[in-house]
């Protein structure tokens, strides 16, 4: 049986950063941390330290070829997205996304997102 490679889930602080990347692309550390900074008080060191472990992890690629370095996120933002929800969807309803939906139904989704919910799954039936 083949083993299977061990899905890498982001941290909460983690994803915040592959946001600002993927919204502005290739950027330095300082960068990051000019955006992400203005959101809380967090140190430049953090920043740098956070974007050094997501290049251990992989999360993030890393051009060592100039200075600053430059990081950028390994994966695009809807890759992720799907790797995250298929992950999500196995772990927390055994890959059933009929669960899922049943869940989603017991949320409180206002009626305007129901609207366009369904004709995505209208556009998924036709195909």
């Amino acid at each position: 049986m083949a083993k299977r490679k061990k899905m890498i889930r982001p941290t909460d602080a983690e994803l915040e950063i592959l946001r600002i990347l993927w919204s502005q692309g290739p950027s330095t550390v300082r960068e990051v941390h000019k955006i992400s900074g203005a959101n809380k008080q967090t140190t430049y060191n953090t920043t740098l330290k956070l974007l050094q472990i997501m290049h251990e992890k992989g999360i993030v690629m890393r051009d060592e070829s100039q200075r600053p370095q430059i990081y950028r996120a390994s994966l695009s933002e809807s890759l992720m997205q799907q790797r995250l929800i298929s992950d999500f969807l196995q772990r927390a309803f055994g890959g059933s996304a009929r669960k899922l939906l049943a869940a989603l139904t017991a949320a409180n989704i206002p009626a305007k997102e129901l609207v366009q919910i369904r004709k995505l799954l209208d556009k998924l039936g036709e195909e």
